[in-house]
């Protein structure tokens, strides 16, 4: 198949993961993206996507730990050295070896040495699962760095000891000796290169924008192909890791980042935001990618009259145990020992929980199959490489086991689990939202004057429409939302009666022009059939806000498609005594009933309607966008002070009140955003 329209597929793919998502909250996106590759490659004929480990490596991995790299915090990073450094690379030695031992007297047929070789690309985990679940659970912090940060630095050292251990089952050699050398010149010489090419590339930066170059896009681009840079250079000039390099590389960015990003705060913004792109893609992709190569490891190896399914099951099920028994084990001892003998008191005594945390988030992911798929298919001597399709098979039913077994075991743990010195919030971040939007919603009405009456309403129907879509239980939406409709729909049908009534008893008492009064009766019907919500209506109403918008466009703009046909100032007069005296009608219902959210609604679209009649056409062409962009900013600073009020008294944690912020500063880019070519 062609390579741009399968690309194009794996994207199309993508954005359907995150849909699935959005409906089954509590099943990872990962495993979604997993299950559509699965999907994918049994449903199309002939669907592949072969791409080597190096170019992998290249494409895939150097950027996503880059940018780890760089969001790391590196006081974390230097306070969980020791455990850090204890999971990379001890932890995949022991996984490595004892792994190795057990998949060899588990499965017989499978040569000690490949045995070290699947275990040793087990070994590596995969942090971008986990956060996925942590997104939707609660995991304790420090569980969570250890995860990402030794994920810096194991992939490298998991890749090098299973190239050995593959290189040991090709060749027949091995030699310890030599291994530690080379390990140890990948690692240094990877990070040495690292810090050099990464303050290189950042000095470079420095004297371009010395020479007056302070194009944000050129230098966001350059910002986004260093680590395509730099792994290239360490790893084809120089031989050492890549992997390692740019995990350094990105360390050196944040730390110049802190001290420089208020100067460039326009390129930060705009890196962040095309790094965020591209992360969305790449972290979709990888998962995609492990699921079309699922099925083609499985297949060799079902092929084999003499393999039962469920034995080969059993296999995952207990390499998979023992893989995570081990980092449970090593988990607990390494806590025990930094608890008792560690100089400083900022480790806690070891428990059954966190080491169960520990343990869990250990998924392995898109590493393990990229490594295990590089396994060559025959020795130097000619022969096939032994049961090289039941290792694919047992890595990637590993990788699976993990997935799973974190999906449905972390939910569990993080039950009623907060981080030390953190309390529970009084509210959630959707239910924090809400007040923000109230507040702003009350805002706009305190600040609402005769002259910005139009924009006002129009800006509250846009902050209503938020609020709606932010109700936590779908089903509570649904059944809300088919009464509230209904509701709705009679209240704007009673009102539309009496506007028809009024115009009805204008013609009998006063009289009317013919043409004026069928222009009413066509515009009357015309809403009616928009209230009714039916095709036809729906064509309406979209043709009709058509024509508007190129009316504005062109400097016609009239704000309602009634007044269109009647041009007439008596016409205009008739229908804002209409409307005024529909508005009396839904105020005394309003009245009678009390509190009516559907009354109040429509009483809203009337009095913005009755506004838009009485406000010049032409004082509001000139005026709409500069009172929207005005009275737009007023609202945010009132969303920013009650999102304060509410971080004060403690009803949201700092990290809450730094997502509303954002969330705010994100309509404040747009209101204020200019295109500048």
């Amino acid at each position: 198949m062609d390579l741009l329209l399968t690309v194009l597929i794996l994207l199309f793919c993508l954005l359907i993961s995150n849909i699935v998502s959005h409906y089954t909250p509590y099943i990872p996106t990962a495993l979604i993206q997993v299950a559509l590759g699965v999907i994918l490659v049994v449903v199309v004929e002939d669907f592949t996507f072969e791409i080597e480990t190096e170019w992998f490596l290249l494409l895939f991995i150097a950027p996503l730990l880059y940018n780890d790299g760089r969001h790391f915090p590196r006081e974390e990073l230097w306070r969980m050295r020791g455990p850090i450094l204890g999971n990379a690379i001890l932890l995949v030695l022991l996984t490595t070896v004892g792994g190795g031992y057990f998949i060899h007297w588990l499965v017989p047929s499978i040569p000690l040495t490949a045995a070290f070789a699947l275990a040793a690309i087990l070994s590596p985990t995969d942090p971008v699962a986990v956060n996925g679940i942590a997104k939707r659970i609660h995991i304790p912090e420090k569980v969570l760095n250890l995860v990402r940060g030794e994920s810096l630095i194991n992939d490298a050292s998991g890749l090098v000891a299973f190239n050995y251990a593959v290189a040991a089952v090709v060749t027949g050699y091995f030699s310890l000796r030599e291994a530690v050398l080379d390990f140890s010149y990948k690692f240094v010489a990877g990070a040495v290169l690292g810090l050099v090419l990464g303050l290189l590339i950042i000095g470079i930066r420095y004297l371009l924008r010395k020479q007056g170059i302070s194009d944000v896009t050129f230098f966001t681009l350059l910002h986004v192909m260093t680590p395509f840079l730099i792994f290239i250079i360490t790893e084809e000039f120089l031989h050492a890791s890549g992997v390692i390099a740019v995990v350094v590389a990105g360390i050196v960015h944040s730390l110049v980042r802190e001290r420089t990003e208020t100067f460039i705060a326009e390129e930060q913004i705009l890196t962040e935001d095309i790094w965020k792109i591209i992360l969305f893609i790449l972290n979709g992709i990888v998962f995609l990618l492990l699921g079309l190569n699922i099925p083609p490891s499985m297949s060799g190896i079902l092929e084999d009259a003499d393999s039962g399914l469920w034995r080969l099951v059993l296999y995952v099920v207990l390499i998979g145990s023992v893989i995570l028994g081990i980092r449970f084990v090593w988990a607990y001892l390494f806590a025990a020992y930094e608890y008792r003998f560690s100089k400083t008191e900022n480790f806690a005594k070891p428990n059954l929980k966190t080491t169960l945390f520990v343990s869990l988030t250990g998924v392995r992911g898109t590493v393990t199959m990229v490594g295990v798929l590089s396994i060559p298919y025959a020795l130097e001597s000619g022969e096939d490489f032994p049961n090289r399709s039941l290792i694919l098979f047992l890595a990637a039913g590993t990788i699976l086991f993990t997935l799973i077994a974190a999906t449905l075991l972390l939910p569990l743990l993080s039950r009623g689990v907060m981080d030390e010195g953190e309390s529970e919030p009084e509210m959630n971040l959707e239910e924090a939202r809400k007040r923000v939007l109230l507040a702003s919603i009350n805002k706009i009405k305190d600040e609402m004057t005769e002259e910005n009456e139009p924009v006002a309403y129009e800006l509250m129907d846009e902050y209503k429409l938020r609020l709606s879509q932010l109700e936590p239980d779908a089903k509570l939406v649904e059944q809300k939302s088919k009464k509230y409709q209904r509701k709705l729909k009679e209240t704007r049908l009673m009102a539309l009666k009496e506007e028809r009534e009024y115009i009805e008893n204008v013609k009998k008492k006063q009289g009317m022009d013919q043409d004026m009064y069928e222009a009413f009766e066509k515009s009357l019907n015309r809403r009616e059939q928009a209230i009714e919500k039916n095709v036809r209506a729906f064509t309406i109403y979209l043709h009709g806000k058509l024509i508007r918008a190129w009316k504005r466009f062109r400097g016609h703009y009239v704000k309602d498609e009634e007044t269109r046909l009647i041009k007439l100032q008596i016409g205009k007069d008739i229908q804002l005594a209409a409307l005024q005296a529909a508005l009396r009608t839904l105020e005394n219902r309003l009245k009678e009933n009390g509190q009516d959210e559907t009354i109040e609604t429509v009483i809203m679209e009337y009095n913005r309607m009755i506004s838009g009649l009485k406000t010049p056409e032409s004082l509001f062409n000139e005026n709409y966008d500069i009172q929207k962009e005005e009275l737009r900013i007023i609202v945010m600073d009132m969303g920013r002070s009650e999102i304060f009020k509410m971080y004060d008294g403690g009803q949201i944690t700092r990290e809450q009140a730094k997502e509303l912020r954002r969330y705010v500063n994100y309509l404040e880019s747009v209101t204020l955003h200019e295109l500048i070519e």
